[in-house]
Parts: C-alpha cells; sequence; structure tokens
C-alpha cells in the first residue's frame, strides 16, 4: 500500500515520472504519502482538549527539527515498510533521505529543545501547539573560506517543504506603532483604544508532529510576515517600482532571518517586531479557538496552559492583558487572574546581558497600549512588594519591570517573572542560582514561582534514529521494551563486562566512527582516522562555552608532541563545529584559530597523524546526527555557573561517549546519574568562579604558574598559526591574559590534567568501553518524556499517558 501510495504522489501530486524522478522527487513523494497518515490521525482526534485537560500552548523563537522523513516514519512505525517499498521501486531509501533539506527554523540548544519537548508532548499524548515563526532564511548557511566563517541565506524552503500546510483561514492581522485614544463604551465605562499606525498578516503554516507509535499528532504551527498592501499601485504606475514594495519588504523582513543581528537601532526593532509579531498572532490564534470550542474566556485557565520558552515571547504578558481587557471587554482583575494562570516562563540564562530588555522610546514607539499595561502592571506589583515587604527604594529599583539606571529599558525577563504562574530553571544547579542571582529579588517578592524541570532529549530522535546500531544491540540485549521506556537501559549494566558483548559494542562504534570520518573528508578534506580518539565540541560558538579552552589545549599539546615526537602519543582527532552569531567578533575569531591551528597541525610530519584538528562547518542537526553516534570524549567545558543545563551533553553519554566537564549546567545530575566515576569533572565550581571573579581575580599570576598555557599563548601571539598576520588573533590571547572573564587561564591546567588521564584510560579500552557502556546504560533519566511529564504534572496541570 505505501508503494503505490509513494508512486502516487510521485506522478500526481509532483508531475514526475517514475522514469524521470532525482533524488529529491522520491523524498518529496515519501514524505507527501506519510503526511496522509499524520493527517488521518491527526483528524480523528478531538479538535480540543476534553474537559479535565489542558492544551499546551508552547512559544518559541526557534524551533530545531531537522529532517522530517526518518523521524515521521519511525514514530509511525513505518521505517522498514517505506525502506521496502522504495526498494521496490528501485529507489535506495538511505540515498533519498539525504535530499531533505534541514528547516533552517532554529540555531542551538534553545530550538532543538523546544524540537524535543514537541514530539514528547505527541508521545505523551498530551495536546499541544508550538508556536514560532516560519522563517525564510534560518540563521545562515555557515562555509569557511580562507579560516573565516562566511555567512549566506539558507534557503531551506526553496525545493518545497513537504511538511507543510498554509492555513490561510486562520491569518491574524497585528498591529505596530500609531496611537491610544479614550474612549466611553456603552455601558459607560471608559475603555483604551488602540489604532496601529501599520498593519501586517501572519499567515500560518502547520508541521505535524508525530508521536512515539503514532499515539497523538500535533502541531506546530509557523508563522510568515506579509503585508496587508503588498504594492502601492499609484507609486508603482509613477515610475517608483522599488518604492511600491517598500510595504512589503518592510513587514516580510520579519519572518526572513533568525537572530537578524541587533548592534544597531534597526536591527534592534527588527528583533522586537518578530517577538511581537509572533507572539501576538499566537495568542490571537489560541483564543480563536477557544472561543470556537463553544468555551468562555473566564474559563480559559481551565483549558490552556502557555509556556514561554525564554524571554522571547515575554511580551505575551502584556498582549494577553490587551486581547483580555481591550478586545473582549474583561475586567483588569479578572484579565490579570487569567494571565497568571496560563502563563508560564522557561528561563534559559544566568548572563545578565542575555536578559533581553528593550529601550522604553522604541516600545511605546511600536507598541503603545502595551507600554501603558506595563506601566499599570508595573505600579501595582511594586506597591504589593512594598507593602509585603517594606522594600525600600533600591530593591524596588531592582524588583522593577523598568529599568531607570540604563537609560529606561523594559526588563523582559522581570515581565515574564511577574506575569507567570510558574518560572522554571533548566537544571538543578541552574534553578539554584536562579534564586540567589538573577531573580534573587523577584523570588523574595514573590515566592513559590521558581521551579526546577531539568532539561532532557527525545531518545527517539537522539538514539533510535540516529544510532540504528547500537540501538539494535540495545533492543538484542535489554528486550523491545527499551524503546518504550528508556529506564529500561539500565538492564545492559551486567553486560558491562560481558566480553560478547562489549566487542559488538565496539564495532558498532566503528562502524559509526568509519562514517563520520567520511563526512569530514567530504566537508574538510582532511582524513582521520577511526582507530583515533575521536574528542568532541559541538555546540554555538561562545565565549562561555570555551572552545578557546579547548584550541589551547591542542596547541599546548602539539607543542609538547613536537618537544618529544618519540614518545607514546595517543591518536586523538578534535572535531569542534558550531556556528558564531554574524555579529560576534570574538567567536567569529575563535572559529578562524581552529581552523589555523589545525592547518598547521594536521599537516606537521612530526606529529605523524598522532593530532588533528578539524572544524566541521554547518552544523546542524543531521551533521549532529553523524558525529554523536561516533564520539568517544565529550566536551562540556564551559565556565561554571554559566551554561543552564546543555543537551548535547545528554545525547553524547547516551550514545557511549565519557564526558570531560565542569560541575556546570546538567554535568552535575549526569555525574550522579553515571557515577562520579565514569566522568572526568575538573576546574572551578560554581561558586569558586563567582568568588573568584567577584575577588578581582586577574590571570597573570597564573600564567607566570602555567608554563604550558603561557607558552601555547606566545606561539598564537608570535604568528605561528598566522605568519602573514602574527596580530590576528592578539583578541583572544588578550582576552585570556588580561580579562579572562571566562577563567579559561584559571583551569587551564587542571583541564590539562584531565585530559592526559584521558590519554592513560584510553590505551585500557576494556576499561574505556566499561565505562561507555555504563554511560549509555545510566542515561534513561534525561529523556524529554521525563521532563514534560514533570511539566505537566506540575507547571500544566495536565494529564500525560
Amino acid at each position: 500500500m505505501l508503494r503505490e501510495a509513494i508512486s502516487d504522489k510521485l506522478v500526481h501530486a509532483l508531475g514526475v515520472s517514475p522514469e524521470r524522478a532525482g533524488d529529491r522527487d522520491w523524498m518529496r513523494a515519501t514524505a507527501l504519502a506519510v503526511r496522509d497518515r499524520l493527517v488521518d490521525i491527526r483528524l480523528s482526534q478531538p479538535d480540543a482538549a476534553p474537559d479535565g485537560e489542558r492544551e499546551v500552548s508552547y512559544l518559541s523563537l526557534e524551533f530545531l527539527v531537522g529532517r522530517g522523513l526518518r523521524d515521521n516514519l519511525g514514530n509511525l512505525g513505518l521505517l522498514d515498510a517505506a525502506r521496502g517499498a522504495l526498494a521496490d521501486l528501485g529507489v535506495d531509501f538511505e540515498r533519498i533521505r539525504k535530499a531533505e533539506l534541514d528547516a533552517a527554523l532554529g540555531n542551538g540548544g534553545l530550538g532543538r529543545l523546544a524540537a524535543c519537548f514537541m514530539e514528547s508532548l505527541a508521545s505523551l499524548d498530551i495536546p499541544a501547539v508550538g508556536y514560532g515563526l516560519r522563517y525564510e532564511y534560518g540563521l545562515f548557511r555557515q562555509s569557511v573560506i580562507d579560516g573565516e566563517q562566511r555567512e549566506a541565506p539558507d534557503d531551506w524552503g526553496a525545493n518545497a517543504d513537504p511538511w507543510s500546510f498554509q492555513r490561510p483561514n486562520a491569518i491574524v492581522t497585528v498591529g505596530f506603532g500609531g496611537s491610544v485614544r479614550e474612549e466611553v463604551g456603552p455601558d459607560g465605562r471608559m475603555r483604551r483604544i488602540w489604532t496601529p499606525e501599520e498593519n501586517v498578516l501572519a499567515v500560518p503554516s502547520d508541521m505535524l508532529v508525530a508521536g512515539w507509535r503514532g499515539r497523538r499528532v500535533n502541531v506546530l504551527r509557523l508563522w510568515s510576515a506579509r503585508s496587508a498592501e503588498p504594492l502601492s499601485l499609484e507609486m508603482f504606475n509613477d515610475g517608483d517600482h522599488v518604492g511600491a514594495a517598500a510595504a512589503r519588504i518592510r513587514a516580510e523582513a520579519i519572518s526572513q532571518v533568525l537572530y537578524p543581528g541587533d548592534s544597531n537601532p534597526a536591527g534592534q526593532e527588527l528583533r522586537l517586531r518578530q517577538e511581537y509579531f509572533f507572539t501576538a498572532a499566537s495568542l490571537a490564534d489560541l483564543l480563536r479557538r477557544h472561543l470556537e470550542a463553544g468555551r468562555a474566556l473566564a474559563d480559559l485557565a481551565s483549558h490552556a496552559a502557555i509556556q514561554l520558552n525564554d524571554t522571547h515571547p515575554a511580551i505575551a504578558v502584556a498582549e494577553l492583558m490587551r486581547l483580555l481587557v481591550d478586545e473582549h471587554d474583561l475586567a483588569w482583575e479578572d484579565a490579570w487572574s487569567i494571565t497568571q494562570e496560563v502563563l508560564n516562563y522557561t528561563n534559559h540564562t544566568l548572563l545578565p546581558e542575555a536578559l533581553e530588555s528593550w529601550p522604553v522610546d522604541l516600545m511605546e514607539g511600536m507598541l503603545p497600549r502595551h507600554m501603558e499595561i506595563i506601566y499599570a502592571i508595573n505600579l501595582a506589583y511594586l506597591e504589593q512588594a512594598r507593602e509585603r515587604l517594606g522594600a525600600e527604594d533600591a530593591l524596588l529599583r531592582r524588583l522593577s519591570i523598568i529599568d531607570e539606571t540604563n537609560g529606561r529599558r523594559v526588563r523582559m525577563g522581570n515581565l515574564a517573572f511577574v506575569g507567570a504562574r510558574r518560572v522554571n530553571g533548566v537544571s538543578a544547579l541552574h534553578t539554584r542560582l536562579m534564586r540567589e542571582t538573577v531573580f534573587a529579588d523577584l523570588d523574595r517578592a514573590l515566592p513559590g514561582r521558581i521551579v526546577n524541570k531539568t532539561n532532557g532529549i527525545t531518545f527517539r530522535r537522539w538514539l533510535h534514529q540516529a544510532n540504528s546500531g547500537l540501538t539494535a544491540l540495545l533492543v538484542e540485549a535489554a528486550g523491545a521494551g527499551v524503546l518504550d521506556d528508556p529506564e529500561r537501559l539500565r538492564a545492559i549494566e551486567p553486560l558491562a563486562g560481558d566480553a560478547a558483548f562489549v566487542e559488538r559494542f565496539v564495532a558498532q562504534r566503528r562502524h559509526a566512527k568509519e562514517r563520520l570520518a567520511d563526512l569530514v573528508r567530504e566537508r574538510t578534506g582532511v582524513v582521520v582516522d577511526p582507530s583515533a580518539l575521536f574528542d568532541v565540541q559541538i555546540k554555538r560558538i561562545h565565549e562561555y562555552k570555551r572552545q578557546l579552552l579547548n584550541i589551547l589545549e591542542t596547541v599546548a599539546l602539539y607543542l609538547a608532541m613536537k618537544d618529544d615526537p618519540d614518545r607514546e602519543w595517543p591518536s586523538r582527532v578534535k572535531i569542534i563545529a558550531g556556528k558564531a552569531a554574524a555579529g560576534y567578533a570574538q567567536a567569529k575569531l575563535v572559529i578562524r584559530l581552529a581552523n589555523a591551528v589545525g592547518a598547521l597541525v594536521n599537516d606537521d610530519p612530526d606529529i605523524r597523524g598522532r593530532l588533528k584538528l578539524v572544524f566541521v562547518p554547518d552544523y546542524n542537526v543531521s551533521v549532529a546526527e553523524a558525529i554523536i553516534p561516533a564520539s568517544d570524549l565529550s566536551e562540556q567545558i564551559s565556565t561554571a555557573g554559566m551554561e543552564a543545563s546543555g543537551t548535547g551533553n545528554m545525547k553524547l553519554a547516551l550514545n557511549g561517549a565519557l564526558t570531560i566537564g565542569t560541575l556546570d549546567g546538567a554535568n552535575v545530575e549526569m555525574r550522579e546519574h553515571v557515577g562520579a566515576e565514569n566522568i572526568f569533572i575538573f576546574g572551578a565550581t560554581a561558586q569558586e568562579a563567582s568568588e573568584l571573579l567577584a575577588s578581582g581575580y586577574a590571570s597573570a599570576p597564573t600564567l607566570d604558574r602555567s608554563t604550558r598555557l603561557a607558552r601555547a599563548l606566545f606561539e598564537i601571539e608570535s604568528g605561528l598559526f598566522s605568519p602573514d598576520d602574527p596580530d590576528r588573533f592578539a583578541p583572544l590571547c588578550s582576552a585570556v591574559a588580561h580579562a579572562d572573564r571566562y577563567l579559561v587561564a584559571a583551569d587551564f591546567d587542571a583541564y590539562w590534567d584531565a585530559q592526559r588521564r584521558i590519554d592513560g584510560l584510553w590505551y585500557d579500552q576494556a576499561s574505556w568501553m566499561t565505562m561507555a557502556i555504563l554511560n549509555t546504560a545510566r542515561m534513561g533519566w534525561f529523556s524529554s518524556d521525563r521532563t514534560i511529564r514533570e511539566y505537566a504534572d506540575e507547571i500544566w496541570r495536565t494529564p500525560a499517558r
């Protein structure tokens, strides 16, 4: 039946004959046939959550969903059937699935977490809608030219995304700018009327998200911006052909690019427009569907739960109040009660600069009615804080939604906190630090709101699909129940010492490493030995994630090997991948240094191939699916206290990589689960890091003690890796030698020592593989199903099945 469906889609939906069809045609035809089955499941479900349950609306500026074909086939139990159907048609499934482009709807952990959560929501049969933006060009497509990151538009949708439906019957009009006036209504009540100066159409497209074994299909609704007036015919006919399209260009810019540069006023304005646009459209859609289900707005909190994924949708607090009070005539007190019952906020950062704030002038010009509402919320909240706490002016200034000390800005984190029923961190350490640092005052003023929900990952994507060889071995060893209950992975613990099992575990890892070696050669031209230790750091490039620490250790190791080339050094391949924000000069310079170090080290005959460093360009979900199953060592080396959780650490450990890391984010809980003896922890703790930075720490004395680090910095500054421009990497060296805000110098020697312990263990492959197997066996708790059950029980108050 599936074979006939694929053939029919190829001919009648795509208009292509089997004889002329290419890989992309076959991929799209297969996807359309699978999509039909998703639609059937979706249409068999009730339109609204039943009484006693709440539908979850998950608002996120990113959803890093990756390719959809294998994911949907796997969750529907049709993967083998699809392989067979395509084989009957003379088509290789593995070849055509690679023709699908990754959907460019996210960048890093925030977006991948949102995608994992959407899959788990469906797998646990929880009614949910994900809301975000349908970016035309995503973040960017990364290439490396002469060692430098170059950005180009990621035109991922140019070849027709086969998974999406446009929903023109659900278009929402979103306003910007304009003025607010007062008007007396028919009932004699005074009302504030907002008249926007500009209206933009939010056009929804739906992606269907299948849960495990097809239990439920939920919707990911993504908004595209379109102008209400796409072309001024008068201007066009007068000869101003460019000006005639100005309104369309301005409107469509909202959904073109993820995280446009915001180093200038125009970029800041566009970012705020993006955030308000998708939030306003999503809330309007939610209320429309609630009313169409025959329910009263007064009952909204009994039927809906809204999760704000970071501060990007924090304007939802003011927008929901505006909708309830201005558009639906609810009394302020009733609207505020509903708002605080339905909204919940996930915080993802402890870095003050990453907690969004917007200039009051910008907000007042773009969203004048919302600023009135924010002022009113702030006034009432501060009055309550003064009465309850006897708060003095200094505390009230810190509590205020309006920051008066920095040019008057709206603190979006404070707004989200005040308007939310629950505020959650994403690891135990992160949540504790939220209470002690960035939200200490708010926690005192509004106690009981902060809760912890440690992040998780979907095992269907990151084990079943990314690593089919390991999955088959686990099913054989622990039973098919391991596919449904990740905690059953514990059953393989006794096999960590079983010679036959270990041999097969090693064999599947070797196969994965050979595949990764092929990908590295294709993308970089560098040939790597699959028998070497694959040492991997794959994540967004940022100073606090400390890719620079990894590179400096590589330089120090290279110099040590040059000094003693006859010593028995274990073969090691350092693999780094990730994107730096287009305007983040230091992060982009880190990428350039990585490539410069690799260019010299990889071809040095004295090293004899025993150390290589490769930077894999254009990191995305599909690249991660190739790297993670082949990784031996997982670098989770952020400055302690700065990483909220991390999820790459979970994916890598699940697939058998050993972790070298600081006690930061979810590394703390990973150590508790896998055992301190099965993870390599080094460096300052969060408390030690905080105390060190607060004490006026300077790195100069550390450099005096650390001869290896001092020499590595000297060789970089002297131009060893940039002979054409010796000063090229001076900003990186200066950041370590002087400010050292991210404690690279402070942690270097501990990191070096941990890496040398790893060298020794690598020679003892029996012990290494025992530790790798135990890591896989003990990672079941880090399933996103567990995380979502906790959200459902403690935050959303709705059943998970």
